[in-house]
């Protein structure tokens, strides 16, 4: 790791727990995310203490994975920390496409002022299953663009948009095929639109999203062909650019809210005392706490593997999958131990360690369930295998 980057990080974290960690009790933070005003003064502050967008370089170059690693692992030691420092999703993930594919006019209108922190985004992809839309399986796609001229006209449904409420740039995913055939293609809308109606925004378990998750009616959105972002058709492709490194990054910021909440329990085995000693002294309790010692460790290492698959050029599907799966799966189970050590404590608001217990469990939704990720590998191993035996 280079010295630049470790300052950098050291900085973010300093920020995180000194500004960022004390607004964890704001009212401003609600069942649905933190509200917008509540953003725009914790960026603000980001911005003076210069740790916004700290994995996007000034001239617009990205850190690489590697070093995106160490400093979005900070920026989650609070469930705040990611908003405040403008690397929470979707907006990293969208940032890091339209980094690598939009066009100047289209950096210039939607991706400039996502790094700057000024708005947020959102990727209308999932759709409802009461449609038989597109969900783990994104051929099911059932939101259609049709030409009209030298625009688009769109229309359908999408659901657990995350972050729409409130935001200023989207990307929506729709069907420019013909025949009954799929071809999925991107469009980059600027948000609010008359066109696009939330039905309801959704209560979900889990709290950190700024906007929430919305159920959205899309009706007659009129795109023009300059905010087509690559060419018909390449949508899924664009979709694998996205999918690995923001999956990863997911799990970054996450390891950095299981390593708080690891933290908070260890701190309260350390000094609450029962049955004639300090929690941590029973083996109950040390050996919980010694076990997640070990999942963070391997977590950590499984996401810098990656980072460094992603970081020669390779897409790492697979890669990105199995650490996934490993990384969501290790870093419930901390958060679980944390809740059980500190007994009625960890199931309530007095500390974070709740929240956090909530969001990893959504963790092993997004972006994948688990079961999709094994599914995908297990096709691999087939896949490989009849490769190798023909």
């Amino acid at each position: 790791m280079t010295n630049e980057t470790t300052q950098l990080a050291d900085r973010v974290e300093r920020f995180v727990r000194d500004v960022v960690i004390p607004y964890e009790r704001d009212p401003r933070s609600t069942s649905h995310g933190p509200e917008q005003d509540l953003m725009h003064e914790l960026r603000t502050k980001a911005r003076q203490a210069g740790v916004l967008t700290p994995h996007i370089r000034p001239d617009g170059s990205h850190l690489s994975q590697r070093d995106t690693a160490t400093v979005l692992i900070k920026t989650g030691l609070s469930p705040l920390g990611p908003l405040a420092c403008n690397t929470n999703a979707p907006d990293e993930g969208n940032m890091y496409l339209l980094g690598k594919v939009a066009s100047e006019s289209q950096r210039t209108r939607f991706l400039e002022p996502m790094v700057r922190g000024e708005v947020r985004s959102a990727f209308l992809m999932t759709e409802p299953a009461d449609d038989q839309g597109a969900g783990s399986d994104p051929s099911m796609l059932q939101t259609t663009a049709i030409p009209d001229g030298d625009d688009w006209i769109i229309n359908g449904r999408k659901t657990f948009i995350t972050g729409f409420k409130g935001a200023g740039v989207g990307i929506v995913m729709a069907n420019t095929g013909s025949d009954g055939k799929v071809a999925a293609s991107m469009f980059l809308v600027d948000l609010p639109s008359a066109a696009i109606r939330t039905e309801r925004v959704l209560d979900t378990i889990d709290s950190s999203f700024a906007g929430g998750h919305s159920l959205l009616s899309i009706e007659n959105l009129r795109v023009s062909r300059e905010q087509l972002l690559g060419e018909p058709g390449q949508g899924f492709a664009l979709a694998q650019i996205r999918l690995s490194p923001a999956r990863l990054s997911h799990c970054m910021r996450w390891l950095g809210a299981c390593q708080r909440a690891h933290e908070i329990a260890t701190a309260y085995a350390c000094r609450r005392r029962a049955f004639g000693k300090l929690l941590i002294e029973h083996e109950g309790v040390g050996f919980q706490l010694a076990d997640n010692l070990i999942d963070l460790k391997q977590a950590e290492l499984m996401i810098y593997w990656c980072a460094d698959v992603l970081d020669t050029g390779s897409l790492g599907v697979s890669e990105s999958s199995m650490t996934k799966v490993a990384v969501a799966d290790a870093l419930f189970r901390v958060a679980d131990r944390c809740v059980q050590v500190m007994g009625g404590t960890g199931v309530s608001s007095d500390t974070i360690v709740a929240q956090v217990f909530r969001e990893i469990r959504a963790f092993r939704i997004y972006d994948g369930p688990t079961e999709v990720h094994k599914w995908s590998l297990a096709k691999k191993l087939k896949r490989d295998h009849l490769q190798a035996a023909s």
